[in-house]
């Protein structure tokens, strides 16, 4: 694995074409507001909203769209260098761990970790985590579906979570914190 320190990682035109920080951005077309994150609106679209059973708190925002999934999660962050680099080496070691297998590759956004997570059953499930340090937070997505395996449908992935809009806030909080999470109305929710 190539060691790229501390340094965030973000593709050069983020703040343009996202993901923006809620600072960044003017509004030109309505979103959904889940708190942390916000979404446009789309048509093509299901979203939702993953519930951690113990502590009834939300956790993750998954946008399915025709076949594909993408899991969605912000984190606090250190606003002079980035932690997609120690989450994705934490990520791979904990893969491999398991009995494994994972890939760095570079893609769009930057380094990604093409994975293959053993399941409970002795098989394996495939999955692409990507992400994105912006100012004082981190945006993490988890791919899986039919875009591990289909370039336009990750095309279609990679361009919703380009369009999200993280909302920071200004209280401090320690590095790596889930940002919280919010249900809008008429949201679904899932245990996870």
């Amino acid at each position: 694995m190539v060691d790229y320190g501390n340094s965030k990682s973000e593709p050069i035109d983020r703040q343009t074409v996202g993901p923006f920080d809620s600072s960044e951005l003017i509004q030109l077309r309505p979103t959904i507001d889940f708190g942390s994150l916000q979404l446009p609106v789309r048509e093509d679209v299901t979203l939702k909203l993953e519930v951690d059973e113990a502590s009834s708190r939300i956790v993750a925002l998954t946008v399915d769209h025709q076949g594909s999934s993408l899991q969605l999660q912000a984190f606090s962050a250190p606003g002079s260098f980035g932690i997609w680099h120690e989450i994705r080496k934490t990520l791979d070691d904990s893969i491999l761990s398991q009995g494994g297998k994972t890939e760095t590759v570079v893609g769009p956004l930057g380094p990604e970790l093409n994975a293959q997570i053993p399941t409970r059953d002795g098989g394996f499930r495939l999955a692409k985590f990507i992400g994105v340090d912006g100012p004082k937070w981190f945006l993490r997505g988890v791919i899986s579906g039919l875009a591990l395996g289909d370039t336009l449908a990750m095309t279609h992935m990679v361009d919703i979570f380009r369009s999200v809009v993280v909302v920071r806030g200004v209280a401090p909080m320690p590095p790596k914190e889930l940002l919280q999470l919010s249900a809008p109305v008429g949201t679904k929710k899932v245990n996870s």
